[in-house]
C-alpha cells in the first residue's frame, strides 16, 4: 500500500501523449488504458476503518478542568509551509539533526514547536522513526507543553501506519486514559477501538466503540464510533447484537446521512447473513431515503442489492426484472455487475443481459480516443516481468499521478504509483531491485517496476477480485482480507459495497472504471481475434 495524504484522490494531471504502436490493431481496446480514470479512487482513510482522518488528530490542549467533549484552547497540529515540504526541506532536517547531536546521539535541544515542526517533515515523508525521535524529545523534556498529546498521538499513529498495532496500542491506551480533555487524547481513546481490530479483536473494538460513544457523545468522532460498532459486531460474529445499535444510530442522527448509513449497514448484514424477509424491507425502506454525498451508498447499488437477495431467495422472475431495472452503461458498476448476474441466470436473461453488453460497448467505442498511453515501454516491462495486466497499472497511474513522474503527496508518496520509501523498500527485492532510494521513485522505470511488483503481490492474494486488488492499494490488504470475509458472498458487487463503509471514500470512481475495463477487455478479445498477430496488452496474450 502507498498511502497518500489526505487529499486522498489525486486531481487527475492528464498528459496527453501521442497514440503509438502500444495500441496498434487494438483500437477498440485503448480505452481500457485508462479507461479506469479512478480505478484506484480508495484513500487512506479505508486503512482505519472509520478512523475519520480527514480532520487532523495531532491537536492538544492542557486544560484539566474542562468537560471530555470541550473544544480545545490548544494550538492546532504543526502545518507544513509549502518550503517545508519539499526534498530540500527534509534533507535540511536531516544534516541538521546530524551536526547537531551529542556524545551519545541525542537530539539537539529545540523549541517544542521546532520540534513538532521536524517531526512533521519527517512524517510527511513517511520517515517514521526519525519522526518519533522528535516527538519523545518534546515529551522528555517539555511534559507539561500543550504540544505533548499530540506528541504521543504521532507516535502511535505512525506506529499504526506501519502496521505495528502490538506497539501501538499501549501508547493509544496511555494517551485516551491521560489526556481525554484533548482532542489528540479523544483519538488515542478512539483508535483504541482501531488497533484492537486490526488485532483481530472485533469484539473488543466494538466493546471500546461503544465506550466512546457512551464517554463522548459529542466526540469529534461520535458518527463513525455509532456505526463501527455495527460492522464490529458483525466481524465478532454477533449481528444479533448488532441490531440494537442499528436503531439506537438511527435514533441519535435522524433525518441525517448517518441514519441512511446506519440503514445501510443494516442491510449488507440482512444480505451477509441470508436474511432474505429483512433485506427487501430494509432495501425498500432505504431506496426512499435521500442519498446524499455523505451517504456510503447509491440508489443503484441498493437496488443490485435487493436484486441479488430476490435471486437467492429463490425469486428468479422477480430478480431478473430488478436486475434488468438497473440501468446499464459505461459509467455504472452496478448495472455493470447487474448484466452478469444476469448472463449466469441463463435463457431469456442472458439474451437480455447481450444486450445491454452490447449497448456499452458502443459507449467504450466512442470514448476510445480519449485515453492516451504513455510510459508504454515502463509499463509493458514490469507487467510482463511481473505477469499483470497493463491496462491495471496504466489506470492506477492516471488516478495516481495524472502520468506525472514527480509528482509526490503530502503523505510521502511518490512518482507514477505513488510510492513511499517504506513500501518501495519492502517490494524492490520482488522487482529485482537491491535497494531503492527516494529519488529512485521519481524514475518511472523503478516506480513502475516497483509498484507493479506490489499490484502482483496482490493480485495473489486477490485472485480474480479486482476490485480488492485496487482497494488494497490504497487501504491495506489486511483491512481488505476481513472485508472480504466480512461480506460473505463471493459476488464483487456485494464486496464493494462493504467498501463503502470507509468514510467518504468515492467508491463509484473505482466501480465505474471497473466497469469499463470489462467491456473493454471483452472488445480487446473481439479484435485480438480479428487480427492475428496484433501486439497484446494483455500479458501472455
Amino acid at each position: 500500500m502507498r498511502p497518500r495524504s489526505h487529499g486522498r484522490f489525486r486531481s487527475g494531471r492528464r498528459a496527453r501523449r501521442g497514440r503509438s504502436d502500444f495500441r496498434h490493431g487494438l483500437k477498440m481496446a485503448t480505452f481500457t488504458q485508462q479507461a479506469l480514470v479512478c480505478f484506484a479512487a480508495l484513500l487512506l482513510a479505508l486503512s482505519c476503518a472509520r478512523v475519520d482522518t480527514s480532520r487532523p488528530a495531532n491537536t492538544a490542549t492542557d486544560a484539566p478542568s474542562a468537560p471530555p467533549d470541550a473544544p480545545s484552547d490548544a494550538p492546532e497540529t504543526y502545518t507544513l509551509s509549502p518550503e517545508d515540504q519539499t526534498d530540500e526541506a527534509l534533507a535540511a532536517a536531516r544534516r541538521s539533526d546530524a551536526e547537531g547531536r551529542g556524545a551519545s546521539g541525542q537530539l539537539p535541544q529545540f523549541t517544542p514547536q521546532e520540534h513538532m515542526r521536524r517531526a512533521a517533515i519527517y512524517q510527511a515523508n513517511r520517515a517514521f522513526e526519525e519522526a518519533r525521535a522528535h516527538w519523545r524529545a518534546l515529551i522528555e523534556r517539555y511534559p507539561v507543553d500543550p504540544n505533548v498529546p499530540a506528541a504521543f498521538f504521532g507516535i502511535g499513529r505512525t506506529l499504526f501506519q506501519e502496521r505495528r498495532y502490538e506497539e501501538a496500542l499501549p501508547v493509544f491506551q496511555k494517551l485516551g486514559d491521560t489526556y481525554q480533555n484533548a482532542p489528540a487524547g479523544r483519538d488515542g481513546f478512539y483508535y483504541v477501538a482501531a488497533t484492537l481490530l486490526r488485532l483481530n479483536r472485533p469484539g473488543d473494538a466494538a466493546a471500546r466503540y461503544a465506550e466512546y460513544v457512551q464517554r463522548f457523545p459529542n466526540g469529534e468522532r461520535i458518527d463513525n464510533a455509532y456505526l463501527n460498532i455495527i460492522d464490529s459486531l458483525r466481524e465478532a460474529g454477533r449481528s444479533d447484537d448488532a441490531l440494537p445499535w442499528v436503531e439506537r444510530t438511527r435514533t441519535r442522527f435522524k433525518g441525517t446521512a448517518t441514519e441512511t448509513n446506519a440503514v445501510f449497514a443494516r442491510l449488507r448484514l440482512d444480505v451477509a447473513r441470508g436474511d432474505w424477509p429483512s433485506a427487501f424491507s430494509t432495501s425498500d425502506e432505504l431506496s426512499h431515503m435521500s442519498f446524499t454525498r455523505a451517504v456510503n451508498t447509491s440508489a443503484a447499488e441498493v437496488a443490485y442489492l435487493r436484486a441479488f437477495s430476490l435471486e437467492k431467495s429463490g425469486q428468479k422472475e422477480q430478480a431478473i426484472k430488478a436486475y434488468e431495472g438497473i440501468g446499464d452503461g459505461a459509467g455504472s458498476y452496478s448495472g455493470w455487475r447487474a448484466t452478469e448476474r444476469l448472463k449466469e441466470l441463463g435463457g431469456a436473461a442472458k439474451a437480455a443481459a447481450l444486450a445491454r453488453e452490447a449497448r456499452v460497448a458502443a459507449d467504450v467505442r466512442r470514448a476510445a480516443s480519449d485515453f492516451p498511453a504513455p510510459f508504454r515501454d515502463s509499463v509493458l516491462r514490469a507487467s510482463k516481468q511481473l505477469k499483470i495486466d497493463p491496462r491495471f497499472v496504466l489506470s492506477i497511474m492516471r488516478q495516481e499521478s495524472g502520468f506525472n513522474p514527480r509528482a509526490k503527496s503530502g503523505a510521502g508518496a511518490r512518482g507514477l504509483l505513488q510510492m513511499t520509501p517504506d513500501m518501495a523498500a519492502k517490494y524492490a527485492p520482488l522487482a529485482g531491485l537491491a535497494s531503492v532510494s527516494e529519488e529512485d521513485l521519481f524514475r518511472p522505470d523503478t516506480n513502475v517496476l516497483v509498484g507493479s511488483a506490489y499490484l502482483s503481490e496482490l493480485f495473489k492474494m486477490f485472485p480474480d477480485l479486482p476490485e480488492a486488488v485496487a482497494a488494497s492499494y490504497n487501504g491495506g490488504e489486511d483491512n481488505v482480507a476481513r472485508w472480504v470475509v466480512r461480506a460473505v458472498h463471493k459476488d464483487p458487487g456485494i464486496f464493494t459495497a462493504e467498501l463503502r463503509q470507509q468514510g467518504d471514500v468515492e467508491l463509484p470512481r473505482l466501480q465505474n472504471s471497473l466497469h469499463r475495463w470489462s467491456q473493454a477487455t471483452k472488445v480487446r478479445q473481439k479484435a485480438k481475434e480479428k487480427r492475428a498477430g496484433a501486439s497484446s496488452l494483455i500479458v501472455g496474450g
